[in-house]
């Protein structure tokens, strides 16, 4: 406790000591006793590895290398260990980055590999595996712990500063990196799959080989302990679901990746999670999924379901060009053929919609007989507009019947100059 005092060393405290026992202990025997008593203090346990049990995983502290083929730029990736405790029998891979995807996707491999999955999976207390660290209750990524669950398996997260809690793949790590990487410092890789072929050559041997107290090799300890307590492989590979928390906005709507996507519209402004796919995205509101959408390339679209919308946005929604002439023509033709010269004469139909839905509002007013009577002097007018069917209506024209065109015979006066038909016989 004294030492733990800044300044203080073990010399200061045996000048302090023989003072006050001059016949006490000489300085070399005073540092022997106090080295016995610190052994002591912090006694390691030894974990005891069940079969099948538990795997530890990790990323190796020295990092590979790949040349860029175009630029020939190097770029260090990172180097993913996965051990047994009770086999050690372990894996490695390569892996561009230590970001979500490619941690999960390491996961996948490494099982594959093993041909199995154990109950426990045992990482450090990186962002990608860990949200939030804690000694007594860490908070697991929610990518992480939904592929552990996919596998049948559990993460208990070694505790933070405490790498004897995962000294299996500590030990692995350090065969990698002697064994693996320092057998290849001498060679050049242009590409991840290049130096993965060569590590999986290295791999093998490296787990044939007998441990020197055992006498056996890591490969006959997993066939004999490990693989069969092993879980089986799910039928499907897990594919990864990435989630975001995200604020549904005022028009009912999420952003994802650029695009946006609808939720029901009760939900507006209240915080939902999205589980984002290669080819769907889900919307989950306290735990349960509320939308479900196929996941949009680019940028700037929209996916929009009208079960999702208010009552009426979805009937605006619902109208289309063809609706519209399909309900005017119920009406009547004359109604039809006024309301598609409106939705033609407007550069995008859309503009005439509004136009077109009054007249029909109309024919709830006056009738429908009177409004076809209307529509068809406006197309005798040729004029096709809301307002001109309207005035129409108001002033009881429709009712009067439609003057028909009058041919009259112009007779010439009679004048010396003017030649009759007999001239031209």
């Amino acid at each position: 406790s004294e030492l733990s005092h800044p300044g203080v060393t073990l010399q200061l405290l045996w000048i302090e000591y023989i003072q006050e026992h001059p016949d006490g202990y000489q300085y070399s025997r005073f540092c022997d006793l106090y080295r016995d008593f610190r052994r002591k203090l912090h006694p390691t346990m030894r974990q005891v590895h069940r079969s099948g049990e538990k795997i530890f995983v990790d990323f190796s502290g020295k990092r590979p290398e790949i040349v860029d083929p175009e630029t020939g730029e190097l770029r260090q990736v990172e180097l993913f260990v996965g051990a047994f405790g009770a086999s050690h029998f372990f894996y490695a891979e390569a892996v561009p980055s230590q970001e979500l995807p490619h941690w999960i996707a390491a996961h996948v491999r490494m099982f594959e590999y093993f041909g199995g999955v154990s109950q426990v999976l045992v990482p450090d207390n990186l962002k990608s595996g860990v949200r939030a660290p804690c000694r007594y209750e860490p908070e697991v990524n929610r990518t992480y712990e939904e592929m552990a669950r996919h596998y049948g398996a559990v993460v208990i997260p070694a505790r933070s500063g405490k790498p004897r809690d995962k000294s299996k793949v500590e030990n692995s790590v350090l065969l990698v990196q002697r064994w693996i990487l320092a057998a290849l410092r001498h060679r050049t890789f242009f590409s991840l799959a290049e130096l993965n072929r060569s590590i999986r050559e290295l791999l093998s041997p490296l787990n044939d080989r007998p441990l020197q107290k055992l006498g056996v090799s890591r490969r006959e300890l997993f066939e004999q302990l490990d693989r069969p307590a092993l879980q089986p492989l799910p039928r499907n590979r897990y594919e990864i679901g990435i989630w975001k928390r995200c604020r549904v906005n005022i028009d009912y709507h999420i952003e994802v990746e650029k695009n946006v996507y609808s939720v029901p519209f009760s939900l507006l402004r209240e915080e939902v999670e999205a589980r984002i796919t290669g080819t769907t995205v889900e919307v989950f509101h306290k735990n349960t999924r509320i939308a479900s959408h196929r996941r949009l390339p680019g940028r700037g679209r929209a996916s929009t379901q009208s079960e999702h919308m208010p009552s009426s946005h979805r009937a605006h929604a619902e109208w289309t060009p063809s609706r519209i002439l399909s309900w005017a023509q119920k009406t009547g033709p004359a109604t039809g053929d006024l309301v598609a010269h409106i939705l033609k004469s407007r550069p995008h139909p859309e503009q005439g919609y509004r136009a077109c839905l009054g007249i029909l509002r109309l024919g709830k007013r006056y009738g429908d007989s009177r409004l076809e009577s209307a529509c068809e002097r406006a197309l005798h007018l040729r004029s096709y507009s809301y307002r001109t069917v309207k005035n129409i209506l108001a002033s009881g024209v429709d009712r009067c019947p439609l003057e028909e065109p009058t041919t009259s015979t112009i007779s010439l006066p009679s004048h010396e100059n003017v030649r009759g038909s007999d001239y031209y016989d």
